[in-house]
């Protein structure tokens, strides 16, 4: 499992990324001050670190300074959006400098570009006989491939980096077709259809009543 720090003295800032993040199927900690996400450094083993700038006890420069021989990526996540600050954080050795407001799509996709980087990302993933190389967007089931189209692949593998976890429509439509969710729409309930029908998955892609999906995996 993926763990990272979130680190930004909002809160409810903190807690968005810590959802979306959690989302994407990553295990995440919140810290709300330099100290606190210092402490947090210390004591656990993250793989990689969004940090805001502007943060009391010590700000995101300094703690840049503290972690970069630690190897851990770190993405700054500031309203801080001047010119130089942007080449300072990247300077201080951090792997990407978002300027808020951000888009939760936006820096999801960062991160996972990030982590593909440094090896943190399996390129297979096995999901009781299906077999998915996000390397080559190969599927193959029982050792033969499924042909997917674009839309149906990043489909499946949302489903197979959140298993067991109930994703929300908006979500999917969000995350696989982009932008706001359309009301009165069956595209993502014709999309999986179709994926569940070509991986002859009857029961894997289960419904949540008025929610979303839910990807089954064994024990």
């Amino acid at each position: 499992m993926i763990n990272i720090l979130i680190v930004d003295d909002e809160k409810p800032i903190a807690d968005l990324l810590k959802m979306g993040m959690t989302k994407a199927g990553y295990t995440c900690t919140c810290a709300y001050d330099g100290e606190a996400a210092l402490a947090e450094i210390e004591k656990g083993s993250f793989d990689l670190i969004l940090l805001d700038v502007m943060l009391p006890g010590a700000d995101g420069f300094e703690i840049m300074e503290y972690i970069k021989e630690l190897n851990i990526p770190v993405v700054f996540l500031t309203a801080k959006g001047s010119l130089n600050d942007k080449l300072k954080g990247l300077h201080l050795g951090a792997e990407d400098y978002i300027v808020k407001p951000f888009e939760m799509l936006e820096v999801a996709a960062r991160v996972e570009g990030i982590l593909r980087r440094h090896g943190k990302l399996e390129d297979i993933i096995v999901i009781d006989d299906l077999e998915i190389n996000t390397s080559s967007m190969i599927v193959k089931k029982n050792g033969k491939e499924v042909m997917l189209t674009r839309k149906e692949y990043d489909l499946l593998l949302l489903f197979a980096r959140n298993p067991g976890i109930v994703l929300y429509r908006q979500t999917i439509y969000e995350r696989v077709w982009g932008g706001e969710y359309p009301e009165n729409t069956r595209t993502v309930e014709l999309h999986i259809q179709r994926l569940k029908k070509k991986l002859d998955w009857p029961d894997k892609i289960k419904p949540v009543y008025t929610v979303g999906y839910r990807l089954v995996v064994n024990p």
